[in-house]
């Protein structure tokens, strides 16, 4: 008899990366590479935290994103880039935490799963987001930063601002960071 599960798991693993960055953060490869070598799961996408500057927008558009960094920011970047941008678009500044997606052989591995990232490694918001063809779990941290910085090509926060934007953002990463190597350890 097939295993569909592992079918679906080794199709998986073949696939090229299709997210923007073109490969995975450096950062969680151990992790999602330690779940992948376990028979029950295996992850579908990653993102180890990262700051963006991106154009509001209703629809796909190439030039989305602005800035993209998926390590700690400078002030001194931060304020190029927005001192560069023009247009009357409105510019969001927006800090991501960490993020996982893992599929799991059955309901009881992926609560074992969600028991382990939320009791042994801190990790907050948690939850089965998909039942079909296999379970999927979201392992998300928290300390996500969102709001608008520029307008119609008008930066809106003064330097003090900028700096404060700039320790949050870099604390939130750091936090994402150390999450994701409490679960490492846990797994």
């Amino acid at each position: 008899m097939r295993d569909h599960f592992k079918f679906r798991k080794e199709n998986q693993l073949k696939k090229d990366d299709k997210s923007l960055k073109g490969s995975w953060d450096g950062r969680i490869v151990d992790l999602c590479e330690g779940i992948n070598l376990k028979d029950e799961y295996y992850t579908t996408s990653s993102c180890s935290g990262r700051v963006v500057l991106l154009r509001d927008s209703r629809e796909k558009r190439d030039d989305l994103f602005v800035f993209v960094s998926h390590d700690e920011i400078s002030f001194e970047k931060l304020k190029e880039v927005l001192l560069g941008i023009s247009g009357s678009d409105m510019i969001y500044f927006k800090c991501d935490p960490v993020i996982i997606h893992v599929a799991c052989r059955n309901l009881e591995d992926a609560q074992r799963l969600i028991d382990v990232a939320v009791r042994d490694a801190g990790w907050k918001r948690c939850s089965v987001i998909a039942t079909g063809k296999r379970f999927v779990v979201e392992l998300n941290a928290t300390g996500k930063l969102e709001f608008p910085v520029v307008k119609d090509g008008k930066v809106l926060v003064d330097d003090d601002y900028l700096q404060l934007i700039v320790s949050e953002a870099n604390k939130k990463l750091k936090s994402s960071w150390e999450r994701i190597e409490k679960l490492y350890k846990s797994l």
